[in-house]
């Protein structure tokens, strides 16, 4: 997770570091204000601590990330010795170079600029800029961290209410068709049973239809209830052959699988000839599914193209089944006709 801390930031927390750096050096180490003022005039204050913010920059923008990074743990230990010996470049050249040729006075003497030592001194006074980076990077990470936390937590909670809120309406269905349901059972017989037959069809889709497994039991029972309520709205009109065989109980399918199919033959099929009738099959045999279905369609219609349906149920195939399933579809002549084979889960 990289940080994103504004770049400003860092600067008003040096310019803070600056002027404390100044007042500890007057109000604790007791050191007269001239000196203090000079060294800021001649620049070996503000080289100083402009060599450590250049480091601290380094090290907070590109080496602290593999602090956090256990396969990159190691690296970031290798990269404090060259932090320590980019600051002591960093800072021979601010004060030994620039500032001497602003100033013409040098901040180490003669024998202390001797490199071997001039290193050695400095990786002391270049260690606050690897720890204040790892320290900034690692209060930035955290306070982030928590931020996002709260977040998540919001949205969650957010979550919860609209489930709360979406809840309300299906339950409110429920009882009233249940209402309905215990007035009509004793007046109109083939109604409430219509009635509790999409009370069921209406529950399954809610409750269950966004697991990626389903019972078959419960699949096919919905199936039926499905084909029930249709049988009602087409009256005498609907011509299809529906059969399921084979024995099946608690066995386990990719959800609505089996709909999607039955759910395209009502779409797009036609129903109301008696010598073109729609088929859906189901078979269950030797721990494998069958299901195929057949039927006519409006002539010009191109029906092969009706639904991004089909192309998410052949990625939710390869994902569940990989290469352990068949699935065809087939259009020729005003007909249209599907094939699926999968594995059956215990």
């Amino acid at each position: 997770m990289k940080a994103r801390i504004p770049f400003y930031y860092h600067i008003v927390f040096f310019l803070l570091l600056f002027l404390t750096y100044i007042f500890w050096d007057i109000g604790l180490n007791d050191e007269k204000i001239e000196i203090v003022i000079k060294a800021i005039c001649y620049g070996i204050t503000p080289t100083h601590l402009l060599a450590i913010f250049c480091i601290y920059i380094l090290n907070f923008y590109y080496f602290c990330e593999w602090f956090l990074n256990r396969k990159k743990l190691f690296f970031y230990i290798l990269t404090i010795p060259v932090s320590l010996l980019l600051f002591a470049a960093v800072r021979y050249f601010l004060q030994e170079v620039v500032m001497f040729n602003i100033t013409g006075m040098h901040n180490y003497y003669e024998e202390a600029r001797e490199i071997t030592y001039y290193i050695k001194d400095n990786f002391f006074f270049g260690l606050p800029a690897v720890l204040l980076s790892a320290l900034t990077f690692l209060f930035w990470q955290y306070h982030t961290t928590q931020h996002q936390n709260q977040e998540l937590l919001l949205e969650n909670k957010k979550a919860e209410f609209q489930m709360l809120k979406a809840q309300v309406s299906p339950h409110f269905l429920f009882n009233t068709l249940n209402s309905f349901y215990s007035q009509l059972v004793i007046k109109e017989d083939e109604m409430a049973d219509d009635i509790l037959v999409l009370s069921d069809l209406l529950r399954y889709v809610i409750t269950e239809t966004d697991k990626d497994e389903a019972i078959l039991s419960k699949e096919i029972q919905f199936i039926q209830n499905y084909i029930h309520l249709q049988k009602k709205r087409f009256e005498d009109q609907l011509f299809l052959d529906f059969k399921v065989e084979g024995n099946y109980s608690n066995e386990k399918i990719i959800s609505s699988a089996l709909i999607h199919f039955v759910e395209n033959v009502f779409k797009h099929g036609k129903f109301n000839n008696e010598k073109e009738k729609a088929i859906i099959s189901i078979q269950i045999k030797d721990d494998f599914l069958e299901i195929s279905t057949f039927n006519y369609f409006i002539e010009g219609e191109n029906y092969s193209s009706t639904g991004i349906g089909f192309d998410n149920l052949t990625k939710r195939l390869e994902y569940t089944y990989k290469g352990q399933f068949i699935l065809e579809k087939t259009e020729e002549n005003n007909t249209f006709k599907t094939y699926l084979k999968i594995p059956l889960k215990k």
